[in-house]
């Protein structure tokens, strides 16, 4: 198979994958099941996760498409690691999503609408990038530190434990 023709292959499923994850969007708002956001999990061209936002349908803050996609394809693969996979998302993700897609050590991202698309529809997640760059001592939600020494304890219990898995 001459490498243009493998390109185009893969750019095609590239193109089905985002086509679901917008269409998982679209469908989850015309249900009114959430916000506007579908997500897609793929190896090559086998999906093995989907995720449509469901924040408000189940009150659950953490339920974004790319979370979802991500729990359904480590289950489908009975591992937390899913290299060799990429993420198809209608919107940029959000920081939450992209720590959990580095997190599962996703190789690649694709998105269609910008964060700032979605800000204009009502979904800004500047004041969350702005925080992440202030010290814990000034950002909004207060944030103190309580009980490190025995926190430290269960660390080096970690460190000395024989059957840990690293991740």
């Amino acid at each position: 198979m001459s490498s243009r023709l493998r390109f185009t292959i893969c750019e095609m499923m590239g193109e089905r994958h985002m086509r679901e994850a917008i269409r998982l969007a679209r469908e989850n708002v015309e249900r009114g099941l959430g916000g506007p956001f579908g997500a897609v999990v793929a190896r090559g061209a086998q999906v093995i996760g989907r995720g449509a936002n469901r924040v408000t349908a189940g009150n659950d803050p953490t339920a974004h498409a790319e979370i979802l996609a991500i729990r359904e394809a480590c289950g489908a693969l009975g591992s937390w690691v899913l290299e060799g996979c990429e993420i198809y998302c209608s919107c940029e993700p959000c920081p939450m999503c992209l720590g959990a897609i580095y997190w599962a050590r996703i190789g690649k991202v694709f998105y269609a609408a910008e964060r700032g698309d979605a800000a204009e529809a009502g979904f800004s997640d500047e004041w969350i990038y702005h925080e992440l760059g202030r010290p814990m001592a000034a950002r909004e939600v207060a944030c103190e530190q309580m009980f490190r020494n025995e926190a430290l304890e269960v660390m080096e219990r970690w460190k000395a434990a024989p059957n840990k898995v690293l991740y």
